[in-house]
């Protein structure tokens, strides 16, 4: 049985640049960058994402042979999965995007890559708004999230890159996501998503209505709120020494279904708050040591980095 089913199209995800406004090209998936993530802490991982046939494109196939995650549906398509970002240095230091897409980079994945066998050998469906914003990819990220509820699998779900995804149609977006609420039993949402739902007044609400069970609050490096069985509480971030925050979030979120499944969370009935507070310690040290490489598939630590990490910090657990 695999540990976590990661689906998507694409990944969103940067090499840090050395000068300012450098142009960046990279291909791959940001599913890939969680289930490396999941495998990579000794949890068994599979990914339905297709990516494209150049250089980083075999990159990435090779990388997810190399940690042993299961790849569910054919490889490195003829036409390259792109996306472009023009990087500028800020004056603080921080570096800021303006994103594009290749035409088409979100057309690969269908229905017919997410079959009954494939859900069923899994314990956590895990996928991101990015799949939800074109046909036939919203299809088949509807089709993997519906059989896991339907099937008992504990089901997540990151709602992410609403401005770049999105920026035509912002109602869209916002009822394409709603649509497959009912079937999640773990929201993540950064606070500049929070404005599709209201306003954080509205989040227990939200969850009741869909049978949300666990909603996680990103706001960067202040840490993440959890809003867990109608109540809430902070974890505390730690700040790394980040080159770059390439691949933070997914490093994070990896980390935090992995020890969700090290703990024996298996569905939404088996999340306490004391493991809730451990798995979101351990993912927030994922993205903090992930931040300090140059590149998110590069750095995305071990489970005896995080270890060692934890040990350096004062014998966290």
């Amino acid at each position: 049985m695999r540990d976590i089913y990661s689906i998507g199209e694409m990944v969103i995800d940067f090499i840090p640049g050395s000068e300012p406004a450098s142009y960046i090209r990279k291909a791959g998936g940001a599913p890939a960058n969680v289930a490396i993530a999941v495998s990579k802490n000794g949890l068994k991982a599979g990914m339905c994402c297709k990516v494209g046939d150049d250089d980083f494109g075999h990159f990435l196939v090779d990388t997810l042979k190399e940690y042993d995650v299961e790849v569910l549906c054919p490889q490195l398509c003829g036409e390259a999965i792109t996306t472009m970002a023009f990087v500028t240095l800020a004056a603080d230091g921080e570096r800021r995007f303006t994103f594009a897409r290749k035409p088409g980079a979100d057309m690969f994945l269908s229905p017919d890559d997410v079959t009954d066998e494939e859900i069923g050998d899994s314990v956590i469906i895990h996928a991101g708004s990015c799949s939800l914003s074109a046909q036939p990819v919203k299809d088949a990220t509807c089709k993997a999230l519906r059989l896991g509820h339907e099937k008992g699998k504990l089901v997540s779900f990151d709602v992410n890159y609403r401005n770049l995804m999105w920026k035509d149609d912002q109602d869209a977006c916002t009822k394409a996501v709603e649509e497959i609420l009912p079937f999640v039993d773990i929201l993540k949402i950064s606070e500049e998503e929070l404005g599709m739902f209201g306003t954080e007044a509205d989040l227990p609400a939200l969850m009741e209505k869909n049978g949300i069970t666990l909603l996680i609050e990103t706001l960067g490096s202040a840490g993440a709120k959890a809003f867990f069985a109608g109540e809430s509480f902070t974890v505390q971030g730690r700040k790394a020494k980040a080159v770059d925050a390439t691949g933070a979030g997914d490093a994070f979120w990896g980390g935090f279904l992995s020890s969700l499944r090290m703990q024996g969370v298996e569905k939404a009935e088996d999340l306490t708050k004391d493991k809730l507070r451990g798995a979101m310690d351990y993912g927030n040290v994922s993205g903090c040591i992930c931040v300090q490489g140059k590149g998110a598939i590069a750095s995305i630590p071990t489970k005896k980095q995080i270890l060692a990490y934890l040990a350096a910090e004062g014998g966290q657990n």
